[in-house]
C-alpha cells in the first residue's frame, strides 16, 4: 500500500465521519428538536445581540488605544513607564479573564456604595448611573484583558520593524514624531494586523462571560431561555451559530 493510496484512505474516511455527523445533526433539527420557544424568545435576541456587539467594538477599540502606548513604552522606555507597563502585560496575561471581571465588578463596584453614603451629592453624579449598570464594568475589564494582550504584541511589533527603515528616515530629516507617526506605527500595524484578526476573535469567544456579572448579551439571553424552557440543546446551538457567523464577519472584515 503506497502513501497515495493511504491518503485516499484517510480522506475517505474523515470526509464520511463528516457527513454522519452532518446527518445526524440535520435529522435532529428536523425531527427531534423542538423550536417553539423561537417565536416567545425572538425579540430578546436582536438586543442581547446589539449588546455582544458593542461589548466587543468598545473594549477592542479601547483596548488598541490603550496596546499602542502599552507596547511602544516597552521599547522606547523611559524605564520608570516601561516597568509597569511590563508588569500590566504579565499580570492581566498570567491571570483568568473571568477572575478580572469579577474583581472589578464585585470589588470596584463594592465601592460606590460606601462612597454614596459618605458624600450624597455622588448620587447625583453621572458615575452614579455607570455604577447601577454591569455593563460598564464588563467593558472595562475586557478592555483591560485586551490591552494586556496586545500591548505585549504591539511592542514585538515596534520590535519587529527594521532598524534600517528607521535610520532612513532619520537620515532625511524626519524628527522623531515623525519616524513614529510615519514610518515606525503604519510599519507595525501591518505587521500586527494577521494577529489583531485571532485576537479579535478571541474577545468575541470571551464575551459570554459577560453574564455572570448580569450582563444580558446574547450569551445571557441563551441562558434566560434554557432556565426558562428546560431545553438545553437547541438555544446552545443557536448561539453557536450566530457566533461563528460573526467570526466569518471578522475574519472577512480583517482580510481586506
Amino acid at each position: 500500500m503506497n502513501i497515495d493510496h493511504l491518503k485516499l484512505i484517510v480522506k475517505t474516511f474523515v470526509f464520511t465521519l463528516l457527513a454522519l455527523l452532518a446527518a445526524g445533526i440535520l435529522y435532529w433539527l428536523v425531527f427531534e428538536s423542538d423550536w417553539s420557544w423561537l417565536p416567545k424568545y425572538a425579540p430578546l435576541l436582536p438586543k442581547g445581540l446589539w449588546l455582544t456587539v458593542q461589548l466587543l467594538v468598545l473594549s477592542c477599540i479601547f483596548g488598541i488605544l490603550l496596546a499602542i502606548p502599552i507596547g511602544l513604552v516597552q521599547v522606547t522606555g523611559p524605564q520608570w513607564l516601561a516597568i509597569p507597563a511590563r508588569w500590566f502585560c504579565t499580570v492581566i496575561r498570567g491571570t483568568p479573564l473571568l477572575i478580572q471581571l469579577w474583581l472589578i465588578y464585585y470589588g470596584i463596584g463594592s465601592l460606590f456604595p460606601q462612597i454614596g453614603a459618605t458624600f450624597p451629592g455622588f448620587k447625583q453624579n453621572f458615575m452614579w448611573l455607570i455604577r447601577l449598570d454591569a455593563f460598564y464594568y464588563a467593558v472595562f475589564a475586557f478592555t483591560l484583558s485586551f490591552a494586556g494582550y496586545e500591548g505585549e504584541i504591539m511592542r514585538g511589533a515596534f520590535l519587529g520593524v527594521p532598524r534600517g527603515e528607521l535610520e532612513a528616515a532619520r537620515a532625511f530629516g524626519m524628527s522623531p514624531w515623525k519616524v513614529l507617526t510615519r514610518v515606525w506605527f503604519p510599519r507595525a500595524v501591518r505587521l500586527v494586523l494577521p494577529t489583531l484578526a485571532g485576537e479579535t476573535v478571541l474577545q468575541l469567544k470571551s464575551t459570554p462571560l459577560a453574564m455572570t456579572v448580569t450582563v444580558m448579551d446574547l450569551a445571557g439571553v441563551t441562558q434566560k431561555i434554557r432556565q426558562d424552557t428546560y431545553r438545553t440543546f437547541e438555544p446552545l446551538m443557536l448561539l453557536a451559530v450566530v457566533y461563528m457567523c460573526m467570526t466569518f464577519v471578522i475574519v472577512w472584515g480583517f482580510s481586506f
